[in-house]
């Protein structure tokens, strides 16, 4: 069954009994991390019960199909029910589910945990058609419902926001649920319990960069933003993504803005052209990505894919600043878009 966004806590708060097997999906990691412990929490206490919890990522279980059938109906030396979180998992996974949503054994709750999925994948189509499982799409907190997480985070250490922090606060979090409330105990720990804190108090606390990913790197280089950019290449340099993976990321971004680019030129309108993509835009990504297509003309997306690759060729070169190399060709990339 698919769970709608807007019906996701309730379903949570309550699972469907016949839903013994749910996936978790989306663009919000922490999200789908903290939905998947609070899943499995509810039939298990203790998460790091070796007993009645087992850990499968997604590769081994598509290497040992067999292993999901006999992790379900394995019982506990302890007694109670079992838990399988399988993570992180794609599609992959899907010609074992395909046969065990069939057929399945035991009364284990499978938790499958997984990233952006697209909705033609082998994936969510079992999970979405299935009466005995559940997909829940996992989105990042923004509008009414970053207000509340924040509201109800703080809340939970006896702690208030001014309407200014609150604000602030907001504009710069949501990217990740996890990091969202560790920014925000982190906060509520500096304010005290029974205060109120303030835009002072939440600038000194709260990195701007908490929200920070890969996609808005990609995002700041393609629009020509370069403050944005520079925030990202030190959030993303200090958690040790490196020079080469940054290129290659980057390099993936502009070749689907050139396939794109290249449909639109054929004479394909730009929907459509969006929609061939494999796999298709991120639907709050279209607007950024539409946005880039009118910087980057097919010329010009042709000559950065290959400063990209002499980027990386440079990289690879005994002794050199891979790092300085990296951040320079991208700053002269955001440069160019921002002409």
């Amino acid at each position: 069954m698919k769970i709608d966004a807007r019906a996701a806590e309730k379903f949570l708060a309550k699972p469907d009994a016949k839903a013994r097997d749910i996936l978790l999906y989306g663009p919000d990691g922490g999200l789908v991390r903290e939905r998947g412990a609070a899943l499995a929490r509810a039939v298990v206490a203790d998460l790091n019960d070796p007993f009645r919890v087992v850990e499968l990522s997604g590769a081994a279980l598509a290497d040992d199909p067999a292993r999901l059938a006999d992790e379900a109906a394995a019982l506990a030396m302890t007694g109670g029910r079992r838990v399988v979180r399988i993570r992180p998992a794609g599609n992959e996974v899907a010609p074992v589910f395909a046969s065990f949503l069939k057929f399945p054994a035991g009364d284990a709750l499978i938790v499958v945990e997984a990233g952006e999925l697209d909705g033609r994948g082998a994936l969510r189509r079992l999970f979405e058609s299935a009466a005995n499982a559940a997909a829940i799409a996992c989105y990042r907190d923004e509008g009414r419902d970053l207000a509340v997480v924040i509201r109800d985070t703080l809340a939970q250490h006896q702690v208030t926001a001014s309407a200014d922090a609150a604000s602030w606060l907001a504009s710069r979090l949501g990217g990740d649920r996890l990091i969202t409330r560790a920014e925000l105990e982190k906060l509520a720990l500096y304010v005290g319990a029974g205060n109120e804190a303030s835009l002072d108090d939440a600038r000194a606390c709260v990195g701007d960069s908490a929200d920070i990913d890969l996609d808005d790197l990609l995002r700041a280089t393609a629009l020509g933003e370069i403050a944005a950019l520079e925030r990202a290449l030190d959030k993303l340099a200090a958690e040790g993504l490196t020079a080469v993976g940054l290129l290659r990321a980057a390099q993936r971004h502009f070749m689907r803005l050139h396939l794109a680019a290249g449909h639109i030129a054929l004479g394909k309108d730009t929907k459509s052209a969006l929609m061939s993509l494999r796999p298709p835009v991120f639907w709050k990504e279209e607007q950024p990505f539409l946005a880039a297509l009118k910087r980057w003309p097919l010329p010009r997306l042709t000559r950065a894919l290959s400063r990209l690759l002499e980027a990386e060729i440079a990289c690879k070169s005994a002794g050199a600043p891979a790092d300085l190399l990296a951040a320079r060709c991208l700053l002269e990339l955001a440069q160019q878009a921002g002409r």
